[in-house]
């Protein structure tokens, strides 16, 4: 009976202030990264992952709309990555995300042709829509969303959406 009072005492350990630190480094080393990868301040700018019935987006805007020089970068960048994940070429989530996987990058990478990628200019930054009408494709692209809206901690709904 001592025995579980134990182990509830040893699971809450892993919630400590030293794991909440640890975490706060990962997401402070995060933004240091994607800020190099990207141009632009991602402590002034917002990202927002939006999940959609044929496929998704990924939208950037500055905080601030006076921020143009800052605007001006994510209207510079975006189309690039438009560009670079139409070629199957995610290596800019796998570096901001320090990671060799990011959640349906390798589907998405397999399947690229069936995958269009389309940068929109906004009124404060830029947005790249992804679309897709294959099924094992639309489900790759709302994985490596969802796993963006969840390390960005953006918010945003992890439901789908009609565009």
């Amino acid at each position: 009976m001592r025995l579980v009072p134990v182990l509830c005492v040893l699971g809450s350990l892993s919630l400590t202030p030293v794991a909440l630190v640890a975490r706060q480094d990962h997401h402070a080393s995060r933004d240091q990264r994607g800020t190099k990868a990207m141009g632009f301040d991602q402590e002034l700018t917002k990202h927002h992952f939006l999940l959609f019935t044929d496929g998704g987006a990924i939208d950037v805007s500055v905080k601030n709309p006076s921020d143009a020089r800052n605007r001006e970068a994510i209207r510079s960048h975006l189309p690039h990555i438009a560009m670079m994940f139409g070629e199957g070429n995610f290596a800019t989530p796998m570096l901001v995300h320090d990671s060799k996987h990011v959640p349906g990058t390798s589907v998405m990478t397999a399947r690229k042709d069936a995958i269009r990628y389309q940068y929109v200019e906004t009124q404060h930054g830029g947005r790249v829509n992804m679309v897709t009408t294959d099924p094992e494709s639309l489900s790759a692209v709302h994985a490596y969303l969802k796993f963006q809206i969840a390390d960005h901690k953006t918010g945003d709904p992890m439901t789908v959406r009609i565009r």
